[in-house]
């Protein structure tokens, strides 16, 4: 029999069956025995094969056989380095909400994930929340970064959960499709998710006020099936975002608007770095590429896994202060 995975708490997933029921499996230890280096071998959303555990109490399922994903997010485990964790897999559309100061997204943040969508395949929308919260200064900053994101080519939505702006064009974009939301703790990911559908009533919290730092509400990814014709993929909150398994040569790749210009440089494998004749730096010095994005390039390049965690406190975007002065 053949399911899919819609929740997982690294021991039981819950199996969405042919027959629209759930079912609560289990895992066959020889997973964890291919070689496979992540932390989770069964992500929500995969397609898996089972079988039948009947006792005489209660009917479980024994997952025997994972399907080929079409495609995954991963990021670096925090707390084992060597291993990976895959958020979620089989999406459509992944969403990622930026918050500006409520709490920060960080430049760094925003670009590794967008990197390795990019990498996997899936088309990303930056969903800028709580844009009902903003002063004149955080307006500022929100449209700018828009801008710079915009102008790539990556899709922008400005969304208010609490006053319903933008949650319709939002629900356009979803519909027939599996979709996916990620971000830091305190982004409004829950919420978001209530006000596109509020008969789930996620449970929600509010920003510590010391920190201006998210708290855990979204314990487990968790898929739903959505009133409107959709599936979307809840994920915990995330501190950071480490790049999996990139070769140095193909980073630039999975940047567009350095892609864009690789064929202008002089060398083919120029790394956009210290080459002469490099079309990104010609670029980068007319201030038509953001100074925000070169520097997240030069970071995931040298591989600075200091920076990865992203740290929600800081603010990585005054290499951006030139393109913004220009």
């Amino acid at each position: 029999m053949t399911g899919t995975v819609y929740k997982s708490t690294g021991s039981w997933y819950t199996i969405k069956t042919e027959n629209n029921s759930f079912l609560e499996c289990r895992i066959k230890g020889k997973f964890r025995m291919k070689g496979i280096k992540s932390t989770n071998p069964i992500a929500v959303g995969d397609v898996v094969d089972y079988d039948l555990e009947e006792t005489a109490d209660v009917t479980t399922g024994l997952i025997t056989k994972i399907h080929d994903r079409k495609n995954y997010i991963v990021r670096k485990s925090v707390n084992l380095s060597k291993q990976t964790h895959i958020i979620a897999s089989n999406i459509d559309l992944v969403f990622l909400l930026v918050t500006i100061n409520n709490p920060p997204t960080t430049t760094s943040f925003i670009d590794r994930f967008l990197v390795t969508a990019e990498a996997y395949g899936i088309e990303a929308v930056l969903v800028f929340n709580k844009i009902d919260t903003f002063d004149e200064a955080m307006l500022d900053e929100q449209l700018y970064l828009q801008y710079i994101y915009s102008n790539i080519g990556y899709k922008c939505l400005r969304v208010s959960s609490t006053e319903g702006k933008g949650t319709e064009e939002l629900k356009e974009m979803m519909k027939g499709k599996v979709s996916m939301f990620s971000g830091h703790s305190g982004v409004g990911k829950s919420t978001l998710v209530n006000a596109l559908e509020p008969s789930l009533n996620l449970k929600t919290k509010k920003i510590s006020e010391q920190h201006q730092q998210g708290q855990h509400t979204t314990t487990f990814a968790e898929m739903f099936d959505l009133s409107f014709g959709a599936q979307i993929i809840d994920t915990p909150g995330i501190r950071g975002f480490g790049i999996v398994d990139m070769e140095k040569q193909e980073i630039g790749d999975y940047f567009p608007e350095f892609f864009a210009l690789k064929d202008k440089c002089k060398f083919n494998n120029c790394l956009h770095k210290d080459e002469p004749h490099c079309a990104v730096k010609e670029a980068l010095e007319k201030d038509e590429i953001a100074w925000s994005r070169y520097k997240s390039y030069l970071q995931i390049l040298e591989g600075d896994d200091e920076n990865y965690r992203s740290d929600i406190y800081g603010d990585d975007r005054e290499a951006s202060d030139r393109t913004r002065q220009s």
